[in-house]
C-alpha cells in the first residue's frame, strides 16, 4: 500500500541516519549494549525496535512495522500489549479479524468508532485469540449482537475494564452472563445499552463483580430501585455510579448506596426527577458516619491524598426539581471535596431554579441566558 510504502521509506531513512551517527572505522553501526553489528532495522534488539515504535505515538506504525520482516514481526506479536485501531475510518473489521492472530499478547484494546463498522466476528477473532486482555472500548458498536459478549465471556475472563456505551442490541441474558465469567471487571460503560441493562442483570454484576469501582448506566431507562439496590450491597467498592436519564428510581436507590457504598465519590442523578430531600439527608448523614468511623480511607492514605480526599467529589442533581436548597445544602456541608475543584464544576444543579440559594463555590448554575456560570459567592 502507499502508505506502508511511505512509512517504509521513513524507516529507511531513519535508519540511514543512525548508522552515520553510530558508525565505526569499519563504517558499521554497533550496538554497544549487545556488541551486535547493525546492518539494517531487521538487526535492532527487541528492546529497542520496541521503544522506537512506542515513542512513536502512532499504532499504525506499528501495524506497518510487524510487516517489515519475520524478525520484526515476531518481536512486535510478542512484545506489543496496547493497540488502538479507532483512526481506522473503514475496513476496521476485516484489520481486526488481520492482527487479532497476531496480537495475541495483547491486554488493551481500543475499537472506538465513529461510524459502526465492528461485526460480531471481529469480537470473536479477538476473544479466540487475545486471552490475555484487560481492557476493551467497543464503544459505538451498534452491528453487535449477543454473540459478541458470549465469546468475550468464553475468551477474555481477566476483563477489567470494558466500555460497551451505546451498543443497542445486547440482551440483559448475556450481560449477566459476561459477568459470571468476567468476575474481574472494575470499569464498566453501559451507557445507552437500553436492551441490555435491566434489573436482573444488575442483580448478576451485583452478584458476580464484587470489585467493580465504576459504572455508567446512563439513559438504561428500565432500571428501578430493585437493580440499585442490588449494586449497593453486592458492589462495596463502587467509586463512581451514573444513573443520568434512569427515571424509574427513587429515594431508595440513594438511600442503598449512601449505606452500603462508603468510597462512592461521583453520582450521577440528572433528570431523575422521583429524587427528593430524603435522598439528600441520606448522603449528608452516612458521610458523618463514614469519617467518624474512618472507613473511607487509612490514615496514610488521607495523609497523602490531602484534606477532603474522602466523599462526594461529584454530584449531578440537574433537573431534579423536588429537591429544596435546605437538603442540598447538607450535602455541601458534608462533603469538603465539593468545594475544592478549581477547575471544573462539581455540583451540578442546573435546571433546579429552586436551589439558587444553595452556598456552594463550585455550584454550577445556568445563565438566565442558557450559559452556565460560576460565583465565588452565596447565590
Amino acid at each position: 500500500m502507499d502508505g506502508e510504502q511511505l512509512m517504509s521509506g521513513e524507516l529507511d531513512n531513519s535508519f540511514n541516519a543512525l548508522m552515520v551517527s553510530g558508525e565505526g572505522e569499519s563504517g558499521q553501526a554497533h550496538h554497544e549494549g549487545t556488541g551486535t553489528t547493525l546492518l539494517g532495522w531487521k538487526d535492532l534488539p527487541m528492546e529497542l525496535l520496541l521503544r522506537i515504535l512506542s515513542m512513536a505515538g502512532d499504532d499504525r506504525m506499528v501495524i506497518v512495522g510487524s510487516g517489515v520482516c519475520t524478525g520484526w514481526r515476531d518481536t512486535l506479536e510478542w512484545g506489543v500489549t496496547n493497540l488502538s485501531l479507532s483512526w481506522c475510518q473503514a475496513h476496521m473489521n476485516d484489520l481486526v479479524m488481520s492482527l487479532a492472530q497476531k496480537f495475541t499478547k495483547l491486554q488493551v484494546l481500543s475499537l472506538r468508532q465513529i461510524k459502526p463498522q465492528l461485526e460480531d466476528s471481529a469480537v470473536e477473532a479477538v476473544a479466540n485469540n487475545c486471552h490475555d486482555l484487560r481492557e476493551l472500548d467497543l464503544s459505538r458498536s451498534f452491528r453487535l449482537s449477543d454473540r459478541s459478549l458470549y465469546a468475550l465471556a468464553h475468551g477474555c475472563p481477566h476483563l477489567t475494564r470494558l466500555n460497551i456505551s451505546g451498543c443497542s442490541n445486547f440482551s440483559d441474558a448475556a450481560l449477566a452472563y459476561l459477568s459470571s465469567q468476567c468476575k474481574n471487571l472494575k470499569c464498566l460503560n453501559l451507557c445507552g445499552c437500553v436492551r441490555a441493562v435491566s434489573d436482573r442483570a444488575l442483580q448478576a454484576i451485583a452478584c458476580n463483580c464484587g470489585q467493580l469501582q465504576s459504572l455508567n448506566l446512563g439513559w438504561c431507562d428500565s432500571v428501578t430501585d430493585k437493580g440499585v439496590t442490588s449494586l449497593a450491597s453486592g458492589c462495596p467498592e463502587l467509586r463512581a455510579l451514573d444513573l443520568c436519564g434512569c427515571v424509574l428510581i427513587t429515594d431508595e436507590s440513594v438511600v442503598a448506596l449512601a449505606n452500603g457504598c462508603p468510597h462512592l465519590r461521583s453520582l450521577g442523578l440528572y433528570y431523575c426527577q422521583n429524587i427528593t430531600d430524603r435522598a439528600m439527608y441520606s448522603l449528608a448523614a452516612n458521610s458523618r458516619r463514614v469519617r467518624s468511623k474512618g472507613r473511607s480511607w487509612d490514615a496514610a492514605a488521607r495523609k497523602n491524598a490531602g484534606a477532603g480526599a474522602d466523599g462526594l467529589a461529584s454530584l449531578n442533581i440537574s433537573q431534579c426539581t423536588a429537591l429544596t436548597p435546605p437538603a442540598v445544602q447538607a450535602v455541601c456541608d458534608s462533603f469538603p471535596a465539593l468545594h475544592t475543584c478549581p477547575e471544573r464544576h462539581s455540583l451540578i444543579i442546573s435546571g433546579c431554579l429552586s436551589l439558587t440559594s444553595v452556598h456552594c463555590a463550585c455550584a454550577h448554575h445556568p445563565h438566565r441566558h442558557g450559559r452556565a456560570i460560576l460565583s465565588n459567592h452565596a447565590y
